[in-house]
């Protein structure tokens, strides 16, 4: 029916074009020919008394004339048209002897005069910019109304939150799709057993707190952990970033703020969270130039609907930053933000459980280990562990495998560790100069007691580096001696003192290493209370960020003496990194050949082979290790 339907409309509609175009043709028929000459031809007709009559108007001068004419050039059609009556343009300067030949000739003349524009015209031309104000002044009237009534009309629009609604049918996130984080888990669950039953903490006076803040290094789960409480209580869930509320017009994120509180409370008991808090709530009136103003207000509505809350009210307020240092302090009292639930990143377990969680739809191998996998990620957080998955399911597809097996995990690890590999064509002297700096990382690092254990030493260039030497943490450290610290200064500067041996030499490849060595050092000796010189004490040194709502310049608590003691300690620890170093090197220097010669020909080392090379190591720490740490070197 529809289709017949389309086919009539366009049967009447091709009609009504064809007839359109008949009496189109039709009327240039039946109206009388004119022709267009030019001005000096007019004249010679003039001349000749053919010309009847004439019709002036402005430069355009149209006539009839006494008998018909042709215009000497054939048309389309090969025919030599004649015309009787004529247009034509005047010169843009005078002509007297125009008008007196045309009386001279008896012709009769008309000129149209210019017409002034109506009165009407000029009202409406002079009403028009009022009539276009009070337009304008109307459309904001009806979005003011429509603000008040129920959110219509433009002013209304920029007034709504945009905060996204999710409902228990739409969102089917919860705890156990949040692995690891168990501490963060144990707080957030008061909260989830409140939102189920409020009944059951205000017969007994108590109180949830108003405002949750989930404080953690970027990609830990703090917005997956806020849908997942809403998910375990099964109430709604608005969910906006903080961004959204500023907008170039003031006042709009304040009315956002207070049209996001009030959806919230028409469907409590319900969840707030506002993600990126540090957007609005920096503190204020710091930084350069002072504050934002529109940010400022915003953030002023932000702490009066925190504070409005009634005492049982059944809303919850999260927000998640990885920047709390900046919030306003009136942000973190107690009663607005008065719970922060740290969401740092996973150790080594709850790794291999946030592995268990991304691979369930994943086929695997019967080789797959993720615990070896996730001891060998430490300093990763869950959405690295996201991406290290997804880099292997890619691997195996473009491989045409139905199953993700343990090298492309290892694979994808190292891709993401180190970079992609890349195609560099390096001279026979470049590539001999990678591998012994190389070899003098893995020398040192399998020489010293208290070094990591070595993983893999490779001269493929990843990323930025030409090679790459790999250890493994026998587990997640929190605490490091003095003793360790210094052994990881010597593996940094173990590739630079190979150079200077063997080649008398050195090269550009130790600038990473000698940038984390120079930056290990000053924190052990400003920071950390090392050296014996310095002393107990912590100084800050270009810690603060003016950019960050702070203060422009660091008040600084040491004077230019002990600025100089600082610099001199620093430079002592990492001469005595770099001797030690030494010693490991000039005692093994056949264990250097051997293994730069292994790297020129293998280019890459794992941990069996270096084992068949060097033997036992000297570390004293056991092999068997899974956890991971990059040393880039070169």
């Amino acid at each position: 029916m529809g289709k017949t339907l389309w086919k009539q409309v366009g049967i009447i509609i091709f009609l009504l074009l064809a007839f359109n175009v008949y009496y189109a043709s039709y009327l240039e028929q039946s109206a009388p020919k004119v022709g267009e000459i030019s001005y000096s031809r007019f004249k010679d007709e003039l001349a000749r008394n053919n010309v009847i009559e004439v019709t002036i108007d402005g430069r355009t001068i149209a006539g009839r004339l006494l008998e018909e004419v042709t215009t000497g050039k054939p048309d389309r059609f090969g025919k030599t048209p004649s015309f009787q009556r004529f247009k034509t343009t005047a010169p843009p300067f005078d002509d007297p002897s125009l008008v007196q030949g045309l009386r001279e000739h008896q012709v009769e003349i008309n000129v149209v005069p210019d017409q002034a524009p109506s009165p009407i015209f000029s009202a409406l031309i002079y009403l028009l910019p009022w009539v276009l104000i009070l337009g304008v002044w109307w459309f904001i009237l009806k979005g003011v109304r429509g603000k008040g009534g129920g959110g219509g009309g433009i002013i209304g629009s920029f007034s709504k939150s945009g905060a996204k609604l999710f409902t228990q049918e739409n969102s089917h996130v919860t705890f156990d799709d949040v692995a690891g984080l168990e501490e963060a888990k144990q707080e957030l669950l008061e909260v989830v057993e409140y939102l189920r039953d409020p009944k059951k903490f205000t017969r007994v006076g108590g109180k949830v707190p108003r405002g949750i803040l989930l404080v953690g290094p970027p990609g830990t789960g703090k917005t997956l952990m806020a849908k997942a409480v809403a998910g375990e209580a099964g109430v709604p869930f608005f969910s906006i970033v903080a961004s959204q509320f500023i907008e170039m017009f003031v006042g709009v994120g304040a009315s956002r703020v207070r049209d996001l509180f009030n959806g919230a409370r028409k469907q409590a008991p319900s969840i707030i969270f506002i993600d990126e808090l540090d957007a609005v709530g920096r503190s204020r009136g710091t930084g350069f130039g002072g504050g934002s103003d529109e940010r400022e207000q915003t953030l002023n509505q932000l702490l009066a609907e925190l504070d409005g809350f009634d005492p049982h009210e059944e809303v919850i307020v999260m927000s998640a930053t990885n920047r709390p240092d900046v919030l306003d302090p009136a942000l973190l009292r107690k009663g607005r933000f008065d719970r922060q639930v740290v969401v740092e990143r996973p150790d080594w377990r709850a790794r291999e459980a946030i592995l268990k969680v991304h691979t369930r739809k994943i086929p695997l191998t019967d080789d797959v280990d993720l615990q070896i996998l996730a001891r060998g990620t430490p300093g990763m957080c869950g959405a690295d562990l996201e991406s290290l998955v997804n880099e292997a399911a890619l691997l195996a597809a473009r491989e045409d495998q139905t199953e993700v097996c343990m090298d492309h995990l290892e694979r994808a690890k190292d891709r993401v560790l180190l970079g992609a590999e890349r195609k560099l064509i390096l001279s026979d002297e470049e590539k001999r100069m990678t591998a012994v700096h190389e070899a003098g990382h893995a020398l040192v690092a399998w020489s010293l007691p208290g070094a990591d254990p070595l993983h893999k030493v490779t001269i493929i260039p990843r990323g930025q580096a030409l090679g790459v030497t790999q250890q493994l943490p026998v587990d997640d450290r929190y605490h490091y001696s003095m003793a360790s610290l210094m052994t990881r200064i010597a593996v940094c500067l173990g590739g630079r003192v190979a150079e200077r041996v063997v080649f008398n030499d050195f090269s550009t490849g130790a600038q990473n290493d000698l940038k984390q060595a120079t930056d290990l050092a000053e924190m052990m000796v400003c920071q950390w209370g090392m050296s014996e010189v310095v002393g107990p004490v912590n100084f800050p040194r270009a810690e603060e960020h003016p950019f960050l709502g702070r203060k422009l310049a660091v008040d600084r608590t040491f004077s230019e003496q002990m600025a100089w003691l600082m610099d001199q300690e620093i430079g002592k620890l990492v001469r005595r990194g770099e001797t030690m170093a030494e010693e490991v090197i000039t005692g093994r220097m056949d264990d250097l050949t051997r293994l730069s010669d292994a790297l020129l020909e293998e280019e890459v080392l794992d941990q069996a082979r270096i084992k068949g090379l060097l033997g036992d190591s000297g570390n004293g720490a056991p092999h068997e290790a899974s956890g991971e740490e990059a040393s880039p070197g070169g």
